[in-house]
């Protein structure tokens, strides 16, 4: 994913995007909002993500201080990571969009059917077109 974080924009989205955009970032900060969870544990609650990626994410995310990571000198070594105290601050927006997500999804999803609801209603056949006969077209 292209950075904004060299961006010299003013904007508070650029911003807000610049650290916690992405495709992961937000589900990873979700998984967090309930308390400290291992890798692993996130790994397995977010199947699609890879564990390389996982990690990529999870280090920017410390990096910017949304995240605290945990590491225990245990055998075999264990790794929490939890919301800091500015993560926490990201709580509302990820519950707001989780709100407009499920709004969205529900509307999008009846847009979707009914477009094709409407595209099997009104087939558009050769024969319903009326024919121009040559002695019409040249009046």
């Amino acid at each position: 994913m292209k950075k904004f974080k060299d961006h010299t924009s003013t904007c508070p989205i650029v911003h807000t995007m610049t650290y916690i955009g992405g495709k992961w970032k937000p589900i990873i900060l979700g998984r967090l909002v309930n308390g400290a969870v291992r890798f692993g544990k996130l790994a397995v609650q977010i199947p699609d993500i890879s564990r390389k990626i996982l990690t990529e994410q999870l280090k920017e995310l410390e990096e910017d201080g949304l995240i605290i990571r945990h590491s225990y000198n245990e055998k075999p070594p264990r790794v929490e990571y939890e919301l800091s105290g500015i993560g926490q601050t990201v709580i509302p927006v990820l519950m707001a969009m989780t709100e407009l997500g499920s709004q969205m999804h529900e509307a999008i999803t009846k847009h979707k059917r009914r477009q094709d609801l409407f595209a099997k209603k009104i087939p558009i056949k050769a024969t319903s077109i009326p024919a121009i006969s040559k002695k019409e077209s040249r009046s």
